[in-house]
Formats: C-alpha cells, sequence, structure tokens
C-alpha cells in the first residue's frame, strides 16, 4: 500500500491501488496461518497482488505454480531427477522439490496461479498438505513438515470459473477474498 514518508530513507510507493481493508484481511489470513484465496475478474491484479504479498511478507515471490490443465501432483509436491534415480536410486540428490516443497522447507510463502485450471486430482493433493503441513515422500521413507512462516496464496478467477470447481473440502482450507474491478477513475 505504501508509505506516506520515507522508511530508512526510501520511499516505498503503493504496488495496489484499492481498498486497504482488503490487504488487511489478506494479511491477517496469512498471519493466522490459514491460506489465501484471491478470486476475481480477470485482469483485477489478483496476481500482481499475490506476488507482492508474498515478497513484502516472505522475501521472496519465486516459489510460484502455474495452474493448467497440464499441472500433474509432481508440480505441487515433488518430482524425480530420473538420470540420478536410476544410477543410484531413490536418494535426496535425486528429489526435485516443487516450489511448494522449497516454500515449505524454507518457511515461505508459495504462490498458485489459477488453481481451478487444474484438474481435481491436483486440487485434492493440496487438502492435506494445507490440512497437516507435511509432504509425505514415501520412497525415502520421509515426511517434510512445514517451516514456521510457510504459506500458499492462490488465485482463482470468477468469471470463466476454470476448468474444474473446488471441492468444498478444498474451499475450506482458504480464506477468500474477493478483489474487486476498479471503477473509480481516480485510482
Amino acid at each position: 500500500m505504501g508509505a506516506d514518508k520515507p522508511v530508512g530513507g526510501v520511499t516505498i510507493t503503493p504496488k495496489y491501488i484499492g481498498d486497504r481493508s482488503l490487504i488487511q484481511v489478506a494479511i491477517a489470513t496469512l498471519a493466522s496461518d490459514r491460506a489465501l484465496m484471491l478470486v476475481g475478474e480477470p485482469g483485477t491484479a489478483k496476481s500482481w497482488l499475490s506476488e507482492h504479498l508474498s515478497a513484502a511478507i516472505s522475501g521472496d515471490s519465486t516459489r510460484i505454480v502455474q495452474g493448467t490443465a497440464g499441472t500433474t501432483e509432481e508440480h505441487i509436491k515433488y518430482s524425480w531427477n530420473y538420470a540420478l534415480l536410476l544410477a543410484e536410486g531413490p536418494s535426496h540428490a535425486a528429489l526435485v522439490p516443487s516450489p511448494i516443497l522449497r516454500a515449505m522447507r524454507d518457511g515461505a510463502f508459495a504462490r498458485l496461479e489459477e488453481i481451478t485450471r487444474t484438474s481435481s486430482e491436483v486440487q485434492d493433493s493440496l487438502i492435506s498438505l494445507l490440512s497437516e503441513k507435511q509432504v509425505a515422500i514415501p520412497e525415502l521413507g520421509e515426511i517434510a513438515s512445514a517451516q514456521r512462516g510457510f504459506n500458499i496464496i492462490a488465485t482463482a478467477n470468477t468469471r470463466d470459473r476454470g476448468v474444474n470447481e473446488m471441492s468444498a473440502a478444498l474451499k475450506r482450507r482458504f480464506n477468500f477474498v474477493t478483489v474487486p474491478v476498479v471503477e473509480d477513475l481516480e485510482q
């Protein structure tokens, strides 16, 4: 939202123009350890807001999964470097953590864009992850637990509703904040 006066000699300009209470609810959601879902019409700056909230609070906005019809559970959890997997079997060196697993390990935010464009199976993989804040890695006999500070900011469009409607169970894991269309020409 920017600052009225310089902070540490640096002028902080607003990155989001709109209702301050919307940002306060988003921050309160993330501070309460609940995942945040930004919903709204296409072009209302949901991704922009997601990126800036993640950068401002977590210090990094690059842990991102782009939801598409081709997004798989591996994009949510982990995959393998198959050359290493064949050479040495399941190992930490062969494991390729997803942006979400990296965020869990670092105690940081991950971003999931266009969640309703992912399949129901991919969405369902988020339910236990958000509930337990853990990812099982059975090939290594391990459970990766999220460090304090981990959270997810997701986005979804209200106009086209994506490809797959979110289940009620997944919706309960998020606090929904609607990003409105800016209607004030001055803003």
